[in-house]
Parts: structure tokens; C-alpha cells; sequence
């Protein structure tokens, strides 16, 4: 029976690699957690997984045909993607993946539609009593306001418009541009919420984590805040229609008025995950359980709260390396952390 993991741009996810595979070895003695990449051979995270492939881009006409070989060789029963531009094609194709016995993480497509449009996924807050940021119209500015694409992602096109000289043609041309009110991050702090949702779109876990510090997009320095969000999204969000695995939530939290204002929503595991993980949030075994253990998934509520993460760059050594190495890893590495 086929009892491994692939883990798909993987590039710098290592602490999410170890944690599949920390977790997988507690059921399954000789399960494998697999990557692959665009590029593996310098990706930190295909070097410490069990072994990797490389693979076109996800845009390539050939990338789904490909990934599913991939799989096959290498005895893969689920698949969890990690960044937002595998969710729409694995959702379009997974009916594939499932007559060969594979699993991909993957949301409804409808669902993961929504996520990708900010406008879509505003209208899903205020559906389910979510405050999101107020509209501002074009022909009658008041400063300051934010600006951000519907489809965006890694901050692209991202501005905080503070007066009127700084406002550009572009801003006005780009019809993918939305005009929001501003959240003053003096007065809000940023909240990732890491979910789990259970394969009935029923929330089992609500983790929300504070940004502290983010690098290159990605949380550098966090904290776990037992806080109101954790009711305000059970009490909003505890069933989502097509919604499965772990879903990234951003919400900002004024904590004198205490208004919570929703964001986005992230279908997959975000890069600031590890720090619910060593909070005691499961989500890997939860989904080995659910999905190769054939089991139920309790409400989870009993993980760390203040727990504070501060991350620094490590090195990963590769001996021996070759360029263009595209086959399955057997190359001897040094990771300073054993």
C-alpha cells in the first residue's frame, strides 16, 4: 500500500517537510515524505525530504501528467501543495489523481476560485458576518487608502496611498486594482489563522498567530494568541462548503475596540505554519489520520498559547553537488541541526 507524501514547491519549506515526516514515521515505519521543484537542486527543503524530483512549471501543459507519474513511481498516497498557483489546476484535475489512488490537499474548486479573487472572497466575509475593509470610491478619495490587485499574491502591487501626488496614471488604468480603506498598523495588529478543516468542511482547529516580523512575505518572527478570534471565526466559519486541510486565514485586530476585519483566505499550508505546528496544532497527522487512517478529527483546542517564534537563517550543505540534477536525492548533506 502505497504510504508516502509529496510535498510540492517545496523550496525553503523545510520545518513543514520535518514535520511530515516527524509525523508519518509515528504511523508508517518506512513512509517517505517526497518534494518536488521547479529547481531541487537548490531547494533546502528537497534535500532534507526523503528524496525528490524536479518538475515544469505548473503552467506547462504537461505538469499535471507529469506530477502524476511522478506520484506513481514514487508510491504517493497524498499529495499537499504549497503555493497558490498549484490549487486551481490540482483542483481542476483531481478526479485524476484519484482514480490512481492519489490524494491531492486540495479545496473544492469553487472554493479555492473564491480565494484566488479578494473580491469574491469579500463578499464570502460579509455572507458569513465578517467585517472587511470599506470600499473606497475612485471619484471621491479620502486619504489615506490601500490599494491592492483582486488576483495578487507575494505583495505585488501593493501601495498605501497617503496623498493625492502619490497616486499614478497606473493606478487608475490597472483594472485589477482595488481601492480599500487603510488599516493603520499602529492601531491593528496582523493575524495569521492557521484552520483545519476536516474532509466535511468542518473547522476542528483555529490557531491565530501574530505577525510580528515579516521577511520576503513570510512570518519571521511570531507569536499564539489564545485571543477573540479564536471564537469570532468558530462562530462564523465553522462549516465551509468544499473547504479541506489547513486554510490560512488573515484578519487584522484592533485590541482596544476589538474589531476583527478579514482579509483573505490562503487554501493551504502558509509559511509561518511550523509556529502552530510546535504549538501543538497537528495538522500533518491530523491529516494522515484523516485521509490514509481512514479516521475522525476532534475539535483540537489545546495548544500553546504565547507561544513566541523567532526564526534565523540556518545552512543546508549539499557534497558533491551536480547542476541539473533531477533524480531522486541520494546525495550525502550536513545540516548543523541533528
Amino acid at each position: 500500500m502505497n504510504n508516502n507524501i509529496l510535498i510540492t514547491s517545496a523550496g525553503q519549506r523545510v520545518s513543514l517537510v520535518r514535520s511530515f515526516q516527524k509525523e508519518l514515521k509515528k504511523i508508517y515505519k518506512d513512509g517517505k515524505v517526497f518534494t518536488v521543484d521547479f529547481n531541487p537542486s537548490l531547494s533546502p527543503a528537497c534535500h532534507v525530504s526523503d528524496g525528490y524530483r524536479k518538475v515544469k512549471r505548473v503552467t506547462d501543459k504537461s505538469y499535471i501528467d507529469e506530477l502524476i507519474s511522478i506520484c506513481k513511481e514514487l508510491e504517493v498516497r497524498l499529495i499537499v501543495p504549497t503555493i497558490d498557483t498549484e490549487l486551481l489546476i490540482l483542483a481542476e484535475n483531481k478526479d485524476l489523481f484519484l482514480r490512481e489512488g492519489i490524494i491531492p490537499i486540495v479545496s473544492s474548486l469553487n472554493f479555492i476560485k473564491k480565494c484566488r479573487d479578494k473580491r469574491i472572497i469579500n463578499e464570502f466575509f460579509v455572507e458569513n458576518n465578517i467585517d472587511i475593509p470599506r470600499e473606497v470610491d475612485k471619484n471621491n478619495l479620502t486619504f489615506p487608502f490601500f490599494i491592492k490587485p483582486f488576483d495578487g499574491s507575494l505583495s505585488k502591487d501593493i501601495f498605501i496611498i497617503r496623498k493625492e501626488s502619490e497616486l499614478t496614471p497606473y493606478h487608475f488604468s490597472n483594472e485589477k486594482l482595488m481601492f480599500m480603506e487603510y488599516i493603520d498598523h499602529d492601531d491593528h495588529d496582523e493575524y495569521t489563522v492557521d484552520t483545519y478543516y476536516d474532509k466535511n468542511g468542518n473547522l476542528k482547529c483555529v490557531v491565530p498567530r501574530k505577525r510580528i516580523f515579516v521577511r520576503a512575505g513570510e512570518v519571521n518572527k511570531g507569536v499564539t494568541h489564545k485571543n477573540e478570534i479564536v471564537n469570532y471565526v468558530n462562530n462564523r466559519l465553522s462549516k465551509i462548503q468544499g473547504a479541506i486541510g489547513c486554510l490560512t486565514m488573515q484578519f487584522f485586530f484592533n485590541p482596544i475596540s476589538k474589531r476583527i476585519i478579514g482579509i483573505e483566505i490562503n487554501p493551504r499550508f502558509g509559511g509561518g505554519y511550523p509556529l502552530s505546528y510546535l504549538a501543538g496544532a497537528n495538522y500533518p497527522r491530523f491529516l494522515i489520520d484523516e485521509y490514509m487512517q481512514n479516521q475522525d478529527i476532534s475539535f483540537f483546542e489545546d495548544w500553546e498559547d504565547k507561544l513566541l517564534m523567532l526564526r534565523y537563517d540556518h545552512e543546508i550543505l549539499v557534497h558533491n553537488y551536480l547542476e541539473e540534477n533531477s533524480s531522486v536525492s541520494n546525495i550525502k548533506i550536513y545540516d548543523q541541526v541533528k
